[in-house]
């Protein structure tokens, strides 16, 4: 079980100081009682009184406050899947985080721009299923195809160019992992988005994007940067110098990234620092097929606060029937012994 709000649940460290109190209140109703007279006459004039009634209403009492503040937490358990007919297409994007997306050439970097990008165009989705590739010299899923927009934002917030050891842009392994990465759904869009600086130095990705056309996949090139080249920002300052100590540039291959498109029937887009790129993006994307396709919905956690509610109200029922004082009516049932 979980709770959705665990900062009522520090409220239980009141009861305590409840009880505390209550001790004392008894305390002093005895200490007022023996001021009266003495002990057995006081209890002969109060036959009705017991301290242990007070004591069990007290007891019901706090039940009820410590359950009512569970309600309040809203206590979750369990799992409950639905399943939703979806309109829309399927996208699948992949992210160049080598060193080079490091480049400042436009505002912050490559990568932070690419991620804002990527954001922006996750908002505009509602019936879409998207899934996130990262890649250098190698590629891996990041996240697998889903219609869980929040899991994408927070997977692709994590994506950082420490993922990958093996330095490289290897855009061939990329579009060819997406194109394994998609359901199995037919007559639907389906897109292939890669975001790069277009320095390809393992090769192949023309012919890539050309099986990808052939299994009906449409690849969208985004060349990030520009095409004079930057220097490489380092963590520890300064920036990245090659065998010789001269400062490393990357620049966009753009040739490379038109060429991509091409192969596969898709479009190039250059970003820069404008929302031109995104504009574009979100008007291509809106052109491809939408076809229905059922989406797996996972809710983990039932809502259970309403049983606690229910509790609450039967305890605090009882605790109102139970009276202060001993009913004549029971007079002989020997359940609170009066003192």
């Amino acid at each position: 079980m979980r709770f959705e709000s665990a900062t009522y649940l520090y409220l239980l460290s009141i009861i305590p100081i409840f009880v505390l109190v209550m001790m004392w209140a008894e305390w002093h109703r005895k200490r007022m009682l023996r001021r009266l007279g003495d002990k057995s006459l006081v209890r002969a004039l109060m036959p009705d009184s017991s301290t242990k009634r007070r004591w069990i209403k007290f007891i019901f009492l706090m039940l009820a406050f410590a359950l009512a503040v569970f309600m309040l937490a809203r206590p979750q358990m369990g799992t409950k899947v639905s399943h939703e007919k979806r309109n829309g297409i399927e996208a699948i994007i992949c992210l160049d985080i080598s060193n080079s997306m490091l480049a400042e050439d436009v505002t912050p970097n490559r990568l932070m721009k690419s991620k804002m990008l990527i954001e922006n165009m996750v908002d505009h989705f509602s019936k879409d299923k998207v899934g996130l590739i990262v890649f250098a010299g190698d590629a891996f899923v990041q996240l697998p195809i889903t219609s869980d927009y929040v899991s994408a934002k927070m997977f692709m917030n994590s994506v950082s160019p420490a993922l990958i050891q093996t330095q490289g842009t290897d855009i061939a392994e990329a579009i060819r992992l997406a194109t394994k990465s998609f359901t199995q759904q037919k007559n639907i869009g389906k897109a292939i988005i890669v975001i790069t600086d277009g320095e390809d130095h393992e090769g192949g990705a023309i012919e890539a994007a050309e099986e990808a056309k052939a299994q009906g996949y449409k690849v969208f090139v985004l060349g990030i940067g520009n095409t004079t080249g930057a220097p490489i920002p380092q963590k520890g300052g300064g920036y990245m110098t090659d065998n010789t100590g001269n400062t490393v540039m990357t620049a966009l291959n753009e040739q490379m990234c038109r060429d991509i498109a091409s192969a596969s029937g898709g479009v190039y887009i250059h970003v820069d620092n404008t929302t031109t790129a995104q504009e574009r993006l979100n008007d291509e994307i809106a052109k491809l097929q939408k076809g229905e396709m059922q989406s797996v919905v996972y809710d983990e956690y039932d809502e259970q606060y309403q049983w606690f509610g229910v509790l609450v109200i039967i305890i605090l029922i009882i605790e109102v029937l139970i009276s202060e004082a001993r009913s004549p009516y029971f007079r002989n049932v020997k359940l609170f012994k009066k003192k």
